[in-house]
């Protein structure tokens, strides 16, 4: 068996104690790990490795942090089928699973091979210049375009596989996959969807209208939006990390990716557990 792959937000208060601790479960179950630099320093026996050649070496990767470490994890695979298991050492952090002070017990279930693979959904992101490519991107939560700082709004036409849709006054629109609709897009109005369905969200931005809805559609559409006009400085943000300023005329082309993310789940794992607990959603109460 490969090494577990260890991947950390070394600036979280909890992350040198939680990882001394988790080296020390893996020393005594018998398992190799491997880890980038920053949780190196934290975890004695474990061998160092620039993060692009971690993850030609490792079977599993697990990520101690909270979602945006979950997500620089993501873009370091870059599509590539290793599964991964998020250890929480933030607040909220809805794409880990397992609870700081669960670290060791998960390494057990790890080794007794006592969990699950759930995949999820990627989207490959596009961006054009008069007919030119100039941006690739691959998304887990969700791309994002909108004004920044400027008091303008913008106007973006949408196709879905080139069928035209409609063309939006708005500060900006929010392409997310089901993972991501519990993310920005679900601040913006949109739905909770399942990671298990086969679907992208579309929510506005702000719109200048009272008749706008978020557009659920199935993932196998292609989903283009065009810059008609813009005033100041608009910006594509995929996964809140990485992007670039769009110009009127550009044209963003979003399609689901052929890989999937996979994600680690332990015995007990429940995705409505998750949405209740750190989401605090629910139904009605009785008095």
């Amino acid at each position: 068996m490969k090494p577990i792959g260890i991947f950390a937000n070394g600036a979280k208060p909890s992350a040198p104690e939680i990882l001394s601790r988790f080296s020390e479960t893996a020393r005594r179950l018998g398992l190799r790990l491997a880890a980038e630099p920053e949780a190196a320093r934290f975890l004695p026996g474990a061998r160092r490795l620039a993060p692009e050649k971690l993850t030609r070496s490792i079977s599993l990767l697990m990520v101690f942090g909270g979602d945006g470490t979950m997500l620089r994890a993501m873009r370091l695979l870059g599509g590539k089928p290793i599964p991964v298991l998020g250890v929480n050492l933030g607040s909220l952090g809805f794409l880990t699973s397992v609870a700081q002070q669960d670290a060791g017990r998960a390494l057990e279930c790890v080794a007794a091979g006592r969990y699950t693979v759930e995949g999820r959904a990627l989207m490959n992101c596009l961006v054009t210049r008069a007919g030119r490519i100039v941006g690739r991107y691959r998304a887990l939560n969700d791309v994002v375009i909108d004004r920044g700082a400027c008091c303008r709004i913008v106007t973006l036409d949408m196709r879905i596989d080139g069928e035209a849709v409609s063309s939006f006054m708005c500060d900006g629109l929010i392409v997310s996959t089901p993972t991501g609709s519990t993310g920005h897009s679900l601040s913006a109005g949109g739905p909770i969807v399942h990671p298990g369905a086969a679907a992208f969200i579309v929510s506005l931005i702000c719109p200048h209208t009272l008749s706008s809805r978020p557009l659920v559609v199935p993932d196998e559409k292609r989903i283009t939006i065009r810059v008609a006009k813009s005033v100041g400085d608009l910006l594509l943000s995929v996964d809140g990390q990485v992007g670039e300023k769009l110009e009127p005329g550009d044209q963003v082309e979003i399609r689901r990716s052929k890989q999937n993310a996979r994600f680690v789940h332990l015995p007990d794992y429940s995705y409505f557990t998750v949405l209740r607990q750190k989401l605090h959603w629910r139904g009605s109460t009785l008095a």
